[in-house]
């Protein structure tokens, strides 16, 4: 699986998306400039030191992006999508993007022709939104219970 962010914000909740995706066997791509600084040094710095474990892939652009992922399914993750995550049958090269903490997906990438599908975690109408970080978790755990067997060792 890969997990793909759209310009993050808040460095603690890449950290704890980078620590998911070295502890689940995800690799993690960055799409766009984030909001702080991704170098190895900075990393080391706030107490990342699984960071060079971690499978880290850097975008330009959404375009860039796309270039390089012809042929996969791209999954947004969206308070604004219509299916509900669980709901999908994960595939092992399966990539799922998601936005910014503080305004999500721009319009351009929502209606993307190259998206299989806008996923969503269902919750009360009243909520605003979920933690970057534990959605991240939410969908990321689900696709994996679908393609692994959690029986003795659950990654490959």
């Amino acid at each position: 699986m890969e997990i793909a962010l759209f310009r993050p914000e808040i460095p603690p909740n890449t950290g704890n998306i980078g620590r998911l995706c070295v502890n689940a066997g995800a690799s993690l791509s960055i799409i766009g400039q984030p909001s702080f600084d991704l170098s190895e040094k900075a990393a080391r710095r706030a107490g990342l030191d699984y960071w060079q474990h971690l499978d880290l892939h850097r975008y330009e652009d959404w375009n860039d992006f796309l270039n390089h992922k012809k042929g996969k399914r791209i999954f947004l993750i969206s308070k604004f999508g219509k299916t509900v995550y669980a709901s999908v049958r994960f595939e092992k090269d399966d990539i799922l993007v998601f936005g910014r903490e503080t305004s999500g997906l721009p319009e351009e990438i929502m209606k993307s022709n190259h998206v299989a599908d806008t996923l969503m975690i269902p919750m009360p109408v009243e909520s605003r939104s979920i933690n970057l970080s534990n959605a991240v978790a939410i969908v990321l755990f689900e696709s994996m219970r679908q393609i692994y067997s959690w029986s003795e060792n659950p990654l490959p």
